[in-house]
């Protein structure tokens, strides 16, 4: 396979488009970030780089609180509207019908309309040049009952997740394999 070199940039893709709450239900602020993962699992840890001009950015730097709101198909329109549209000028909560709702032990609140919520609190910034990086831990994750099946099972595929890969949104679609699906022993079937 041949290449070409390209100047550093920022191709790892896909990641996921997320709708990050901030502020407090009564005045509550919503921006998309792309630019976020997982950090680590004990604790459980995020974060989300933001840039400082970003009108949410002073307010999740005062109050060291934010919400990831993992979006589906149907908040497709809003997830791309509060990434490109300023909450300085516009009420995005109003704009795109969202519904501030409380979430676990934050001030910060959630939105009602997205079936997964990571509640996050930050414990360090780290300023990177265009963006500053939030590391939080996970306080308490808000997940959609109908998510979970009758034996308590989560079924994250039933959401309609997003996924956003050099410019443009994706639908994640059907399941390819489970992790250690690549070692994992094969039933041997019973013979009656």
């Amino acid at each position: 396979m041949k290449k070409q070199i390209w100047k550093p940039a920022t191709l790892l893709s896909p990641v996921p488009p997320v709708l990050v709450s901030c502020g407090s239900v009564e005045q509550p602020l919503v921006l998309t970030i792309a630019w976020t993962g997982i950090l680590n699992s004990e604790p459980p840890m995020t974060y989300i780089s933001v840039r400082p001009e970003r009108n949410s950015f002073p307010v999740i730097r005062q109050t060291g609180e934010f919400v990831i709101n993992l979006p589906t198909e149907r908040l497709l329109f809003a997830c791309d509207y509060c990434g490109v549209v300023s909450g300085r000028k516009t009420d995005k909560f109003r704009a795109m019908n969202l519904t501030a709702a409380p979430a676990k032990g934050l001030s910060a609140p959630l939105i009602e309309e997205s079936p997964v919520n990571l509640c996050c609190k930050v414990v360090e910034e780290k300023e990177l040049g265009s963006h500053v990086m939030f590391l939080s831990e996970i306080t308490a994750v808000c997940v959609d009952e109908t998510l979970i099946d009758e034996k308590g099972a989560f079924h994250l595929e039933r959401a309609g997740l997003l996924a956003y890969a050099h410019g443009s949104y994706f639908a994640l679609g059907r399941r390819l394999g489970r992790f250690g699906f690549s070692v994992r022993k094969k039933k041997k079937s019973r013979r009656r």
